[in-house]
């Protein structure tokens, strides 16, 4: 943790928030269907709020030095600071340092982790209650200057404790009884949700019976996974699901060579499942491994195609 943050400091309000991974749905959440996200706990974001006689700022490692920094690089967690503290009554004034370990630019909620960490720690220096859906709208004021018409799934994800599945703002918790084993690869590449977001709804426009029906099968296998979830066994289901959301995917245009690359690689070393996470066109490679012990031969294939960061998680942190 920074040096910055001192959690014991009774001065300052601190707050928590973490990475997420999109499962299923990515692209059909935008248009009504239903997506599944799960909580990466190993990626935290954690912000440190205090009283400054200056005016409002935000430090974090992955904003770089403030004196090189490029113009507006920090819109979006002022925007969270600002929000909070209009919403707050609070007087202009408040310093926040944040530590990030979820890599910007990778669909893996960032932006989103970071205002929902930087929130709940001005309520907690405040010292009033912040309840889950005040939450999830003063993060969505800066939601709006990171991806334009957010769909809100980052903002819930980021801040939930287990799997949810999310349908037009709203998310409910996600029974889990199947054991599932993953790795999150990183291909090294920004992604840009605003850009993919673009280049779908340029595709419907072109192609409106086709992609109308594949956003249409993405959001059914989400409803699908969501069954498979409530299950003991179905890791195999869950790879299928996986491969064919890839291929859906892959026809709307937002997957790239990178992508590609590593979710081929994940398959031929033994994944049963592999597909993109979050906006596209960059970003991670979700890779559903046949079990635990076949991990170290995965990530050993997803590093030698070119993984720039490759990040673990599975299910049983969620089950009763």
């Amino acid at each position: 943790m920074s040096r910055a943050i001192d959690t014991q400091d009774p001065s300052a309000g601190h707050g928590r928030a973490h990475a997420k991974v999109i499962l299923f749905g990515e692209h059909a959440v935008v248009y009504g269907y239903p997506a599944i996200a799960v909580p990466l706990h190993g990626l935290s974001v954690y912000a440190q709020a205090a009283w400054t006689s200056g005016p409002s700022r935000v430090d974090s490692s992955y904003l770089g030095d403030p004196a090189t920094r490029r113009p507006g690089a920090d819109a979006i967690p002022l925007t969270a600071v600002a929000a909070a503290r209009a919403h707050f009554g609070l007087e202009p004034g408040i310093a926040v340092d944040v530590d990030s370990a979820v890599p910007p630019g990778r669909g893996l909620g960032s932006s989103a982790a970071t205002s929902t960490a930087i929130v709940r720690a001005i309520a907690d220096l405040a010292g009033v209650p912040l309840g889950e859906e005040l939450c999830f709208e003063l993060v969505q004021h800066a939601e709006r200057v990171a991806h334009g018409t957010p769909s809100g799934l980052d903002a819930r994800a980021t801040a939930a404790e287990g799997p949810i599945r999310f349908q037009s703002g709203s998310a409910h918790r996600l029974g889990v009884r199947t054991t599932a084993h993953f790795l999150v690869a990183d291909t090294g590449v920004h992604g840009n949700t605003r850009s993919a977001v673009a280049d779908v709804r340029a595709h419907l426009t072109a192609h409106p019976q086709q992609g109308r029906a594949a956003l249409e099968r993405l959001g059914a296998i989400s409803g699908q996974v969501e069954q498979v979830f409530g299950g003991a066994d179905g890791v195999t289901q869950l790879g299928d699901l996986m491969n064919e959301a890839q291929e859906l995917l892959a026809g709307l245009g937002v997957s790239s060579k990178e992508i590609d690359r590593l979710a081929n690689a994940g398959l031929a070393a033994g994944g049963l499942g592999a597909k993109l996470s979050g906006g596209g066109q960059g970003g991670c490679v979700v890779v559903l491994l046949p079990g635990e012990e076949a991990s170290a031969t995965v990530e050993q294939a997803l590093r030698e195609a070119g993984a720039a960061g490759i990040y673990r998680f599975d299910t049983r942190m969620f089950q009763p």
